[in-house]
């Protein structure tokens, strides 16, 4: 079994003869560049059309095929529901039900909330299974109906409404925080429910919200509850689901109210609620003559209908409060492709909102419905990651930062990695995040900011020249660019957290022959000595001078660079030379920045017209506007 997560593509071996050399150049393309997601597309098809269609009379080749790179897909993008179908299409066609039941099992753990997959493996079940108690145990419906029924009705007591996009790749769902299986560097966390709902217009006065998604999958479980004659659960399910605003949620309701007429009290509400509201007509009895037991019942009855109708008008508050946030939403549903500026505003406008309601629960849920859109985005992991951090929620925390950096946030974007180490730092976790820093730098060996990073944890666990010693061990690894910048941080931890002034120069001086073409370790260099205070002036001014001449005669640098470097010599001179340093000063001046001839000046006044094919100079466009 190959193991999942980060390169595991390249694991993935074809043994066929078929079509050999694509396949290998397919999978070749996915190891150079594995976050392009139309290569995956091309080898997913590819692998599945070998020997006209994989089914278990395929050769045992491209079935392992099929199966590892449906694997390694589903691995790095979790959310796409219409893979896990197909994957479960597929596995039916080469194993039979049992592999196909696992893909399903997996793909709902991975979204949870897809209404669309569930309605397909309930679909599946059925059509596979003659057993209704299994079609009804807690692995399958009741599952749905713990799933999608007691979470992600509560979420939908909470959600404005539902979503009626219907994308052919993506379903409307939300992320589930589920470890991947086999990836050595995920930690195990809780499963995370949400339901993704938006409505596709404006609220009626009636507030008959539509959502397409929903009102299929209770139409089915309801009608399987009738068809095997077990009313109490379809009792059960009516009494629960015009909490939720789907489409023709009313008709929902109505049904229900005809139930409250001939169905056993006992069946329509919970043993907790039935008491209260029973206590409640017998206070409003007290004092009066006895009532008849039909009475009783009917006040029983009516009470019921009220509270359920109080339900469903706080849920239609709830939606009409967040309708011009919920209107904005054009994609509920993940995909590879960039999001709207306008879309994305509006996600941060909707966060802002529950946050400043503060509800801990309804803000979850809309981070997490967020997230599905949003996967790609570290903004918003960052900003979940901080909020729930905020709620004192440590362990929840280090969730959100695990599922950001182990599934969704590409390498390219490390920010949440590196937030996520010190996280972990601040709880004593120094271990966990160094292994963070360096699996960073596993895949970004010359990212700048995790190198220093990586040393400054160094510094503040270990001490000043620990940090040294393990930026001497980068340097050496890595080009001039980047290890000029790790020996000028190097001489920043001497200098200004050990105060060795001297220790810190001699850095510069034994190192700076290494990297005479850097920027960054010369610019420091020079900072460096202006910087140190001394109540000579003329052996300050020597030792400034000595870096820029040293640097001037030595250094490899472009026109531009050198005349930035000196030009911060230049400003030395006039804010803290002596005497000397207007002569100075001037002479570098002219050197530097040079002198426009009068004749080319003349030039220039006379023709001013620009000739064709030449940029339109400055001056010009200033004089212009």
């Amino acid at each position: 079994m190959l193991a999942n997560g980060r390169g595991s593509i390249a694991q993935v071996q074809y043994t066929g003869d078929e079509a050999a050399g694509e396949i290998k150049k397919l999978l070749d393309a996915l190891v150079e560049n594995e976050d392009d997601f139309e290569k995956w597309e091309a080898l997913i098809t590819r692998a599945s059309e070998l020997e006209g269609g994989v089914t278990r009379n395929s050769s045992p080749s491209a079935i392992e095929l099929v199966r590892n790179v449906y694997d390694c897909f589903l691995a790095k993008f979790p959310l796409f529901f219409g893979y896990w179908k197909k994957y479960a299409d597929l596995e039916f066609a080469i194993g039979g039900t049992e592999t196909a039941e696992m893909v399903y099992e997996r793909g709902v753990s991975c979204i949870t909330s897809s209404v669309d997959l569930w309605a397909n493996y309930c679909t599946f079940k059925i059509d596979t299974s003659h057993d209704n108690d299994i079609i009804r145990d807690q692995r399958v419906v009741l599952c749905s109906l713990v799933v999608m029924y007691d979470h992600a009705t509560a979420i939908a007591r909470r959600e404005p409404s539902c979503s009626s996009h219907s994308p052919t790749s993506a379903g409307n769902y939300a992320v589930n925080a589920t470890v991947i299986p086999g990836c050595p560097t995920c930690y195990q966390w809780q499963e995370t429910f949400t339901a993704s709902v938006i409505p596709p217009s404006p609220p009626s006065p009636t507030h008959k919200y539509t959502c397409s998604p929903f009102h299929p999958f209770w139409d089915k479980y309801i009608e399987f509850e009738e068809r095997v004659q077990e009313p109490a659960n379809a009792t059960k399910l009516y009494s629960r689901v015009f909490r939720i605003p789907i489409h023709q949620v009313m008709r929902y309701f109505d049904k229900f109210q005809v139930m409250l007429g001939n169905r056993p009290v006992e069946e329509l509400v919970d043993t907790e609620t039935l008491e209260n509201l029973q206590k409640q007509i017998q206070a409003d009895n007290q004092g009066q003559p006895e009532k008849a037991p039909l009475e009783l019942e009917r006040q029983l009855r009516d009470r019921i209908a009220q509270y359920y109708y109080d339900a469903l008008t706080h849920t239609q508050q709830e939606v009409h409060s967040r309708w011009q946030f919920e209107q904005a939403i054009k994609r509920a549903y993940f995909h590879v492709t960039e999001l709207d500026d306008d879309e994305l505003d509006n996600w941060r406008k909707y966060l802002d909102f529950e946050e400043k309601a503060g509800d801990f629960q309804r803000t979850c849920f809309l981070y997490e419905r967020c997230l599905v859109a949003c996967a790609l985005y570290e903004e918003f992991w960052l900003r979940y990651a901080r909020w729930m951090f905020s709620q004192g929620r440590d362990e929840d925390t280090r969730i959100i930062y695990n599922r950001a950096s182990c599934i969704f946030v590409p390498i390219s974007a490390p920010t949440v990695r590196l937030n996520w180490a010190r996280f972990e730092e601040k709880l004593g976790r120094t271990s966990v995040a160094r292994d963070i820093y360096v699996a960073i730098l596993d895949q970004a060996p010359d990212h700048e900011e995790t190198l220093i990073s990586l040393a400054n944890i160094e510094r503040r666990q270990e001490g000043n020249d620990a940090a040294v010693h393990i930026l001497d061990q980068y340097i050496e690894a890595s080009n001039n660019q980047i290890g000029g910048i790790l020996a000028a941080e190097q001489v920043r931890i001497l200098w200004q957290c050990k105060g060795a002034v001297e220790e810190a120069r001699q850095v510069f001086k034994d190192k700076h022959a290494k990297f005479l073409d850097s920027r960054e370790f010369w610019l420091k260099y020079l900072e460096f000595e202006v910087a140190q205070l001394s109540s000579d002036q003329d052996e300050a001014h020597k030792r400034v001078k000595g870096v820029y001449e040293l640097m001037r005669t030595k250094g490899r640098f472009s026109a531009n660079v050198s005349k930035e470097l000196s030009q911060h010599y230049m400003n030395y001179l006039l804010n803290r030379g002596g005497k000397g340093a207007a002569e100075e000063y001037m002479q570098l001046d002219k050197e530097v920045n040079g002198y426009v001839s009068s004749a080319k000046s003349a030039t220039s006044h006379s023709n001013p017209q620009k000739r064709k094919g030449q940029p339109h100079n400055t001056a010009n466009k200033r004089q212009r506007k």
